[in-house]
């Protein structure tokens, strides 16, 4: 019995080839998002652990100082105390060269006598054998050769590079000129990988380079599992600290974490809208064959043998839409990890992805959330189909009538779905995890309010379609709500999608809207000077003293500001410095709240307080009033009191502002790394950009730009931030389109006899064909007005809970009227779409074949 059961339904998936690649195409897009952003997030993060991994190599602790690092006779006190604790001195910087087409490159400086016990790059201890990471020859080059680099064999290969060839680096505008002494041959994949993006140096050439003589970046240490590194604190100065190497990784790698859970939220709406697909079409296929589930029932197969007859379909298209969703998402993946890398590099760090790998988890991931997703979806029309008895399933109104009476319960289902997701989004927890579980129960919530809503809107809009289109008018929303079993379902995908698009709209527009009314209020002056900067809201590389006598000293010139800003030591992790020269800078700020009116914020502030941003007071925890945050300074750790906590969107992991004299007289760092200037009444901008441009090239490579080329590169670093979001909503809508022809292609299946009944009464082929249009723009506009207040509350949910418990920043709501009207108009547009070829299919078909009976 179970193999005739089986060659029922394999008979059945092949005798209806366009069903079944409707719920194939379904699942495969939904996997493919999934899979694609799950390979992006991976490549970034493997990409990250391989430069970390890469420099830290073995060691277990850090030796860090403030901004300015570290002076290097602390590595010569501490390999002179008399501890037996293994040491490294490391000077790293990203650089850029054209020789390795401009892209970001770790520069890593070392000392090859030292770093055996923590990198294998330069290990040669097999007497000059081919297998040495690299020759002796060319050894004693990078040690004696003036500005020697070392660099991969495959890194070598990939930009036509041979030793002795000169490069010509750029660290962050200083212009220097290196030599490739020598190649290294990996040892094994793990360094292959790493080396991609990576130079070595020797640490007076490192230093040369970047410009820090007589600096370090830090001092690597193995210290014994069972060891407190007490004995080593005791001989740093109060200007260093040793921290563990795992809280320094770990806090740059929870910077990102919120990211990357957002995109993978949003990947998976592809998949609940393909639940969908696979629903609807599963749940017809069911309908086509009740008579014979029914005429099975009679000759005594049991309800368990029809249940697993449908989940075992569910399970050979969740396998081969699993499959083939795989393939897609990792073509996608390619586009994905460059949105994401780029993302990445603009908001928090540099990270250098050289194309995806392929981790086995996230393939395997994807093909379990496929099958997954297919079967859960295939659960309801298997129990349908098993539960019917034989009488019920010989009749074709069963279901119908069955679905009307289920309409109340659905209903009531769907707002107490809201109600609890409502509740969830309300936990005060920070978990991302419950707030995405929240917003999906409101997604599905208001997904099973679709029939009961389908059901009053057409009612609502007979009198109306009537008087406009007559008796088709009439037949349009009878149909309908007739079907509802199946095109209420049509309909929820079609909605989710459309939700999606109406809620992140509405929060990637609020954001832009905050953001630039934001940078009007806090971006001032007419010039802005800064070195380049591999990230884009961040610069903390040092800029020449020259530059800002040349530009006080400039015609047109009235007055000018400097800024630090670079990162700091905290018993939180690292924090974010922005310490200016302008005596009023609260002027600007906008804040959240204050300790006490904007004169006594300027007496605190002169007095030694600093301002909090609004994602470091939420991510510390900090009190609105009362507030301090300590950090470590040159003369060790010191708590700053908090004036005031403002709104910033240039971080989300926070920074604290203060004077900059406050800043230098607890850091020994006179560096500045922006300068803007204010020019004289009348003084044109453009020429004065001009003209420092051709004034500053000689000094140093520095970025000019007048104020509003400013503000338009923080706008386009804010659209790049969300351009993988406008890509996921094309994919949900496009799985949703899917939804819709393969309910409408079912509905005409079914309604063979019925269509065949009315053109032998008299309905022409395009009568028929408007009946169908007017049936498919019914669906979208029901789909479109029930997505507004669904897209409504998700836009609500992600401006004020995800968005502060993901990046710690809140916003105003900015609803715009278009994205409303857009959303309407994406609905019906799609429906009419998806309804073309049924209403094509239809004409065609002859009265007489469809009266013929089964």
């Amino acid at each position: 019995m179970s193999r005739t059961l089986f060659n029922v339904g394999w008979r059945y998936l092949l005798r209806h080839p366009w069903q079944t690649i409707l719920m194939i195409v379904g699942i495969t897009l939904g996997v493919a998002v999934m899979v694609a952003i799950d390979l992006a997030n991976s490549a970034a993060s493997r990409a990250f652990d391989l430069s970390t991994d890469a420099i830290a190599g073995r060691a277990t602790h850090q030796v860090v100082g403030g901004p300015a690092g570290l002076d290097e006779r602390i590595y010569a006190e501490l390999r002179t105390s008399g501890l037996s604790v293994a040491s490294a001195p490391v000077v790293a910087d990203m650089i850029t060269s054209p020789q390795l087409g401009d892209r970001p490159i770790q520069l890593l400086g070392v000392d090859p006598f030292a770093e055996e016990p923590f990198r294998s790059f330069l290990i040669t201890d097999r007497g000059g054998s081919a297998e040495d990471p690299i020759d002796v020859a060319q050894l004693v080059a990078f040690l004696t050769q003036p500005g020697a680099l070392l660099l991969s064999e495959d890194l070598a290969g990939q930009y036509g590079l041979a030793i002795g060839d000169v490069l010509s680096i750029d660290a962050s505008g200083r212009a220097a000129e290196g030599v490739v002494a020598g190649l290294l041959r990996p040892q094994d994949r793990l360094a292959r990988r790493a080396l991609e993006g990576m130079i070595l140096a020797d640490i007076a050439t490192a230093q040369e380079l970047l410009g820090q003589e007589g600096r370090l970046s830090y001092i690597d240490l193995i210290l014994p599992e069972d060891a407190s590194g007490a004995a080593v604190t005791a001989r740093l100065p109060q200007n260093a600290r040793l921290v563990a190497v795992s809280a320094r990784t770990g806090a740059l790698e929870q910077m990102t974490a919120a990211f990357r859970t957002n995109l993978t939220a949003l990947s998976l709406l592809a998949l609940v809208v393909g639940m969908f697909l696979i629903y609807n079409s599963m749940t017809f296929s069911v309908v086509q064959r009740r008579p014979l589930f029914g005429t099975l029932r009679c000759l005594g197969v049991t309800r368990g043998e029809v249940a697993r007859l449908v989940l075992g379909e569910a399970l050979v298209v969740g396998l081969l839409g699993s499959v083939l969703g795989i393939g897609l998402g990792i073509l996608l993946g390619q586009g994905a990890v460059r949105l994401v890398t780029q993302t990445i590099n603009d908001l928090y760090f540099v990270v250098t992805v050289r194309g995806i790998a392929i981790p086995p988890e996230s393939l395997v991931k994807g093909l379990l959330a496929g099958l997954a997703a297919t079967v859960a979806s295939a659960a309801l029309p298997a129990w349908e189909a098993s539960s019917v008895p034989p009488r019920l399933a010989l009749t074709r109104s069963g279901l119908e009538d069955r679905a009307r009476r289920l309409l109340p319960a659905i209903s009531a289902a769907g707002a107490a779905t809201i109600a609890v997701g409502a509740a969830l989004l309300l936990v005060p927890t920070r978990s991302l995890v419950v707030s995405f579980g929240g917003i999906f129960l409101l997604t599905i919530g208001f997904a099973l309010l679709a029939p009961i809503v389908t059901l009053l809107l057409s009612r609502a809009a007979l009198p109306l379609l009537n008087a406009v289109f007559g008796a088709l008018g009439r037949m349009a929303p009878r149909s309908v709500t007739g079907s509802l079993s199946r095109t209420a379902v049509a309909i929820a995908a079609l909605m989710v999608a459309v939700s999606v698009t109406v809620g992140v709209g509405l929060m990637v527009g609020s954001f832009r809207t905050t953001v630039v009314s934001w940078l009007g209020q806090t971006l001032w002056g007419d010039v802005y000077v800064s070195p380049p900067a591999l990230t884009a809201t961040r610069s903390p590389q040092p800029m020449d003293p020259r530059v800002v006598e040349i530009l006080n000293g400039f015609p047109g010139v009235a007055a000018s500001e400097v800024l630090r800003a670079t990162d700091v030591s905290s018993p939180d992790g690292p924090i974010g410095i922005t310490a200016v020269s302008d005596k009023d800078f609260i002027a600007p700020r906008v804040f959240v709240s204050t300790d006490g009116s904007p004169d006594q914020v300027r007496a605190a502030v002169a007095a030694g307080a600093v301002l909090a941003s609004e994602p470091l007071a939420n991510r510390l925890g900090l009190p609105r009033k009362g507030a301090t945050v300590t950090l470590y300074t040159d003369g060790g750790p010191h708590t700053f009191p908090v004036a005031g906590i403002y709104r910033d969107y240039s971080s989300s992991q926070g920074s604290v502002m203060m004077g900059l004299d406050l800043y230098r007289s607890h850091w020994n760092d006179p560096t500045i790394t922006a300068a803007l200037a204010v020019l004289a009444p009348g003084a044109d901008v453009e020429a004065t950009v001009a003209g420092l441009r051709d004034a500053l090239a000689g000094v140093q490579g520095v970025i000019v730009r007048p104020n509003a080329a400013l503000r338009d590169e923080a706008l386009a670093v804010f659209d790049r931030a969300f351009a993988i979001t406008g890509a996921l909503q094309l994919l949900a809508a496009l799985v949703a389109f899917v939804g819709v022809l393969a309910a409408l292609l079912s509905l005409q299946l079914e309604r063979g006899r019925e269509l065949g009944l009315m053109r032998a009464v008299g309905l022409t082929v395009g009568q028929l064909r408007g009946l169908v249009l007017l049936e498919t723009g019914l669906m979208g506009s029901v789909a479109g007005l029930l997505a507004l207040p669904t897209g409504l509350a998700l836009a609500l949910v992600l401006i004020f809970i995800i968005n502060r418990r993901s990046f710690g920043w809140t916003m105003q709501l900015h609803a715009d009227p278009m994205i409303f009207l857009q959303a309407i108009a994406l609905a019906v547009v799609a429906a009419l779409l998806a309804g073309i070829y049924p209403a094509i299919r239809m004409g065609r078909a002859a009265a007489a074949d469809a009266l013929r009976g089964d």
